[in-house]
């Protein structure tokens, strides 16, 4: 099964890089969205999340706020 990732972001935020850089370095691949700028991906995540934080990141479509390596390795494995 391949496993599809998206992550939602800012350039700005710090943890956000965090997040990308852990997949990268699990070679992940991911599809970004950066909601400062896609308001159409910002109420996705909204809407889905009720978060307005990042890192969002959905997973095969379950969802993980913020930066957790825990959580992600869950759902990467599952």
């Amino acid at each position: 099964m391949t496993v599809k990732v998206k992550v939602y972001s800012t350039p700005t935020c710090p943890w956000c890089t965090t997040a990308k850089k852990y997949l990268v370095s699990k070679n992940v691949a991911f599809e970004d969205f950066d909601v400062s700028k896609d308001r159409t991906a910002a109420m996705e995540m909204v809407e889905k999340t009720g978060q307005q934080g990042v890192p969002v990141i959905n997973i095969n479509g379950q969802y993980i706020v913020g930066f957790n390596q825990a959580a992600i390795d869950k759902l990467l494995n599952a």
